[in-house]
């Protein structure tokens, strides 16, 4: 299977691309700066680079729309969870959840990110 990545193998090429996309995103926005995946006409909040630090990409879906409705209206296709916590999180905490990608002609861009806040350690 040469020229198959294992992410392919799992998620399909369209769900490695979001894995692939995750990874950059979150090496672009851990070193400090920002990235850009993230779509022109994305209103998100991208959090500073300790709430990257140490994530890595988790599954891909196809974006639906009946769990998340607040995402509807913003024309997308996929989204993907963050593995890992930030250093030091403690409960109470907001950090980058799921991140969610518009498919456009020069490829994927993030046009939202879900925040969630942790309940508890362990």
């Amino acid at each position: 299977m040469t020229g198959c990545s294992v992410d392919a193998l799992i998620w399909g090429n369209g769900g490695a691309q979001v894995v692939q996309t995750s990874e950059n995103l979150i090496k672009d926005l851990a070193s400090g700066g920002t990235s850009d995946l993230v779509c022109d006409d994305a209103e998100t909040d991208l959090g500073t680079a300790k709430d990257w630090e140490g994530r890595s990409a988790g599954e891909p879906e196809r974006f639906v729309a009946e769990y998340w409705g607040e995402q509807v209206t913003l024309d997308l296709q996929w989204n993907i969870n963050r593995e890992g916590l930030p250093d030091g999180a403690t409960p109470g905490d907001a950090f980058p959840g799921d991140v969610f990608y518009r498919e456009t002609d020069d490829g994927l861009c993030v046009i939202d990110i879900d925040w969630s806040t942790l309940v508890d350690v362990g």
